[in-house]
């Protein structure tokens, strides 16, 4: 008999069997991937997608008020379209097949996958998906199926939350768990949609794995400019070897509880045959945003009023370089070469640190620096209370949320001037921007003015956008307004609005 069998046979013998508590832990590891996937899997949608502008020449584009309004398809109204009648039979068949993306036989532009979060027909899912859509179509299952809108969209998060059109389907929304506190080596299960045969939803693919590291950075860089980079380009990346539908944005990484805790993104994706996935982890920074996106609202982030020394060699804190006059960093006492060490107790040892600490907190937040004057070892903590940060790309919400308009009028953070292109150096006025002004409205008549300030009202100073809509909206009567004045040395401006 020949030495190697001999070998291979002894070896087989004296390996140890395995016993039935280590099956049994087995088993039921297997059970809790099984129940996460049967549970989670009607809360992942099947995101179709078209950006035809044959929509729009038929009279059934995007709302042009509000490009989020897109609407169902209705091929009745197509008919009775005067442009449609003059079409040959062979080309109605065709533009009706091409625009219906609920009939199963045609071929999406883009799809992706999406996540239920709200049982009154919202879904998540990535933005660059869905942008410049002109019809969305959301698949849940069998007769789970309808047309959305872009209830919601923000480019900086890449996240936009869309709605469902016919909101009486039975929708299963995912439990948000805090990917903030996932760890290296932890269990995920990965779902994503799938598109079966005819484009009906099938049953979410599944993969499953651990998490490999955290902190990543996003690779490479989407635009040069800070102004265009996503807040996950500043090292808040899970990554995972759990492979779930490579090339398939919006699927989803769920704990063994059962727990959404991070989205799958393939602006965030790594190519290559060992390297894994990148995931956007949904951590309480992220669960703000999703939070007013869920509202349909603009997400306002928040704005300090600070530009950083280059990091060096040794990373301990964030050195300022400058701090613009009248910024909340400014109206706090932050000043050039103050080294900022921590926010809200968690360390910055890197510029990156305080760019990601900074990136989900929203404008109007209350945050806690530790910082520390160059030269000296004694810390002290200062309260900050944030601006907001100018948001590069388009921004969508169908609600007004905080800012709605007042007698035609809306306003907003003035450190918006600040973050202007064609900004000079001085400080930031104290007041409120006007950004809006409705044709033939109270605040028209009065000849107001985008970019006019607002610095009282009824002579109680505003300097925030909560304070200006907390007198104004409690206000029955005339409203005076104190404008900011033109030029240095002139007396301010007032005008009454009726």
């Amino acid at each position: 008999m020949p030495r190697f069998f001999l070998w291979v046979t002894a070896a087989a013998l004296l390996a140890p069997v395995p016993q039935d508590s280590d099956l049994k832990q087995a088993l039921a590891l297997e059970k809790a991937v099984q129940k996460v996937i049967q549970d989670a899997d009607p809360s992942i949608a099947c995101v179709l997608v078209s950006r035809s502008d044959l929509y729009a020449r038929f009279g059934q584009g995007p709302a042009r008020d509000n490009p989020g309004r897109l609407g169902a398809f209705d091929p009745e109204a197509l008919k009775a379209h005067p442009l449609f009648g003059q079409l040959s039979t062979a080309d109605k068949k065709l533009v009706l097949a091409r625009l219906d993306l609920a009939d199963p036989s045609q071929v999406p532009e883009a799809s992706g996958s999406g996540l239920v979060i709200d049982e009154r027909g919202l879904v998540l899912t990535p933005y660059h998906l869905v942008q410049g859509a002109a019809k969305i179509y959301v698949c849940l299952g069998p007769n789970q199926a309808g047309y959305a809108d872009v209830y919601a969209a923000d480019p900086r998060s890449d996240l936009a939350v869309l709605r469902l059109v016919q909101p009486n389907l039975s929708l299963r929304p995912a439990k948000l768990g805090d990917g903030g506190k996932v760890e290296r080596g932890q269990f995920v299960v990965g779902l994503a949609a799938q598109l079966a045969p005819g484009f009906r939803r099938a049953k979410a693919s599944a993969a499953w794995g651990i998490v490999s590291n955290l902190r990543q950075r996003l690779p490479g860089a989407l635009a040069d400019e800070e102004r265009g980079k996503t807040i996950h380009h500043y090292g808040s990346l899970l990554q995972t070897d759990a492979r779930v539908n490579l090339g398939t944005t919006g699927g989803v990484l769920f704990d063994l509880r059962g727990e959404a805790v991070a989205l799958v993104n393939t602006l965030t994706a790594i190519t290559g045959p060992d390297t894994g996935h990148f995931a956007i982890p949904i951590d309480q920074g992220l669960q703000r945003v999703i939070d007013v996106l869920r509202k349909g609202q603009e997400v306002e982030y928040g704005f300090l009023g600070v530009s950083f020394e280059p990091a060096g060699d040794k990373a301990d804190g964030v050195v300022l370089r400058t701090v613009t006059e009248g910024s909340p960093a400014d109206l706090a006492g932050l000043k050039a070469g103050h080294v900022i060490l921590a926010v809200n107790d968690q360390p910055v040892l890197h510029n990156d640190d305080l760019l990601r600490l900074l990136a989900t907190q929203l404008a109007g937040a209350k945050v806690r620096l530790e910082v520390r004057n160059p030269g000296m070892a004694a810390r002290q903590k200062i309260d900050v209370t944030l601006a907001k940060y100018v948001v590069a790309g388009t921004v969508i919400a169908t609600e007004p949320g905080s800012r709605p308009f007042f007698r035609g009028l809306r306003v907003d953070y003035t450190s918006l001037l600040a973050q202007q292109p064609n900004f000079t150096s001085g400080p930031i006025p104290r007041g409120v921007l006007v950004t809006e002004v409705q044709a033939d409205s109270p605040a028209a008549k009065a000849d107001l003015k985008v970019g006019f300030i607002v610095t009282h009202v009824n002579d109680r100073i505003v300097t925030s956008p909560a304070a200006f809509y907390d007198i104004v909206l409690q206000h029955k009567g005339p409203v005076e307004l104190t404008l900011h004045p033109a030029e240095a040395g002139q007396a301010p401006p007032k005008v009454t609005l009726p």
